[in-house]
């Protein structure tokens, strides 16, 4: 395989909107309470995230590797997506190095960010940096304890649009920490599913997630949680009025998607799950920031 095509997959880019979409809801939230939206901080905040994402990413397809989770031995029982150090395509070093490579640019987004938003933007960024490498790395790995689904909620929800619309307002209000919620939930809901799939593979190599401490009945529960919680939740958005429902033109597709998730068997079929629950989050986070802004 080609080195840039290997790069591409390292980074796992049909979940990347999971980064970019907690941007876009707190910039909305902004621009309907305050009438107006600094985009150049909007875009900066976006491609920080996404970096952030990345880097956490390339440390996550190293580390597995290095910690015997995910090497060549175990390929032919790999249910996921192929990934780039399991398969030799790139070294773990160089994966490493790609992915303080990514964390070093994110910084530098930061810097930037932090002119406009000030000492709670630093705290924002040196965490979210922080969560990133111990997802994988340090010695007790986020990924391989039942708080992944958690953490995805906390920094992909709560402080990604948190943070978004502090750095337009330099302040926060209920609706943008309401909103993130809503957006967290479905996040998390993106994790959920590839420890749903890979439950029998992590239990067996020491990778203790939620899914593996749940039985399989309890995790399509969960599941069914996190992706109908939003639109239960959604007439609590009160504040915005009614045009903030539209999200609910999505809900077809996530009744789809659960119902592909309990009837479809763990294998590779549930990559098309994995993608398409990010593409679900996406979708709800575009229609409730057109809800809010129309």
């Amino acid at each position: 395989m080609k080195q840039s095509a290997a790069w591409f997959l390292a980074c796992r880019p049909k979940t990347l909107t999971i980064s970019v979409s907690p941007v876009i809801v707190g910039s909305a939230v902004a621009w309907h309470e305050h009438g107006g939206l600094f985009w150049l901080p909007a875009l900066v905040a976006a491609l920080g995230a996404a970096l952030i994402q990345i880097g956490a990413n390339l440390f996550n397809d190293a580390g597995d590797f290095l910690r015997g989770a995910d090497t060549a031995a175990h390929l032919g029982a790999r249910l996921g997506p192929r990934r780039a150090t399991a398969e030799g395509w790139l070294t773990p070093r160089a994966v490493q190095r790609g992915a303080w490579l990514a964390f070093s640019l994110a910084f530098l987004c930061g810097l930037y960010l932090v002119s406009r938003g000030g000492w709670p933007i630093v705290a924002i960024g040196l965490g979210s940096l922080a969560a990133g490498w111990a997802y994988t790395g340090g010695p007790k790995p986020i990924a391989y304890g039942p708080f992944g689904e958690c953490l995805v909620f906390i920094f992909f929800g709560l402080v990604a649009v948190g943070g978004s619309y502090y750095l337009q307002t330099l302040d926060l209000s209920r609706t943008a920490l309401f909103a993130a919620a809503l957006v967290g939930l479905h996040a998390a809901a993106v994790l959920t599913v590839n420890n749903y799939r890979d439950r029998d593979n992590d239990a067996a190599n020491g990778k203790n997630t939620l899914a593996v401490h749940l039985d399989r009945p309890a995790t399509r529960g969960l599941y069914a949680a996190e992706i109908l919680a939003p639109y239960i939740l959604l007439p609590l958005l009160a504040d915005p009025g009614w045009s903030a429902l539209l999200p609910l033109l999505s809900l077809p597709l996530a009744l789809r998607l659960m119902i592909r998730f309990y009837r479809e068997q763990p294998g590779p079929a549930f990559n098309g799950i994995l993608a398409a629950t990010a593409g679900l989050q996406l979708a709800f986070a575009v229609l409730l920031a057109i809800g809010l802004t129309i």
